[in-house]
């Protein structure tokens, strides 16, 4: 079931995306996180809340959906990197508490292993953006709707999308990822999903009034019980029903 905030501007976005997620954050919670332009706002928003209201992390769980397959943690544009800069250097939360996936070593074990944490961890809420075809997380149009975490070829859209974070380092944008599939995100009590700009009206669409098919990943979220989507007009702009 879909509950659908329109907003105008992105500081918008942000602030209702902070309300949805600070109603989760309590001792014991466990927050599904998510990666690329969309929550870096929301994200400003948590610190913010925690340096000003002392909104504390230090008994909360986190799960990211993804990570690269063969960047090192400590490389640039590893998601590892992007969490701690984007939010965790900045609050109280405990490195054990952090779940990113590995992609590295053996990547067909740490999917297992990941997945099979992330289930037992009972997510409370889940933050996802979407892609531009309607990819969650990395699972990519054609993935099985009971896929678990797997290893995601991305597709050449996708790595377009993520190119100008690697083009000033001369270097090519992975080609595999390793991400929960939908069969572990729809296990999330309650999904949070953000997006905004022209380029993510199609998969918005697709999303909510499409057809439920693997085409358009996002579109199983049609048979989750709790969805939340905050997006601003121009995400909205293909809508008929909402």
């Amino acid at each position: 079931m879909f509950k659908v905030i329109k907003v105008k501007s992105q500081d918008e976005l942000n602030k209702e995306a902070f309300k949805v997620m600070r109603a989760e954050v309590k001792p014991g919670a466990v927050l599904g996180l998510a990666t690329g332009s969309s929550p870096v706002g929301l994200y400003k928003e948590m610190i913010k809340d925690h340096k000003e209201n002392g909104t504390s992390y230090a008994d909360v769980t986190t799960f990211n959906l993804d990570e690269y397959v063969g960047l090192p943690r400590d490389h640039r544009e590893s998601y590892w990197t992007f969490m701690h800069v984007n939010l965790f250097n900045h609050i109280d939360i405990k490195d054990e508490n952090v779940h990113v996936p590995s992609g590295l070593g053996d990547v067909e074990a740490n999917c297992k292993s990941y997945d099979e944490a992330a289930l037992a961890a009972h997510v409370d809420i889940q933050l996802l953006g979407i892609g531009s075809d309607g990819h969650i997380g990395f699972s990519e149009p054609g993935t099985p709707f009971d896929e678990g975490t797997h290893i995601a070829t991305l597709a050449e859209s996708t790595r377009v999308d993520n190119y100008r974070f690697f083009k000033d380092l001369n270097e090519e944008v992975p080609t595999h990822a390793i991400t929960m599939g939908p069969k572990t995100i729809m296990a999330a009590k309650k999904i949070l999903m953000v997006a905004n700009g022209k380029n993510k009206a199609a998969a918005i669409k697709g999303m909510l009034e499409g057809p439920i098919t693997t085409d358009c990943p996002a579109s199983i979220l049609q048979k989750h019980p709790d969805v939340t989507v905050i997006i601003d007009e121009d995400a909205a702009s293909e809508l008929t029903k909402y």
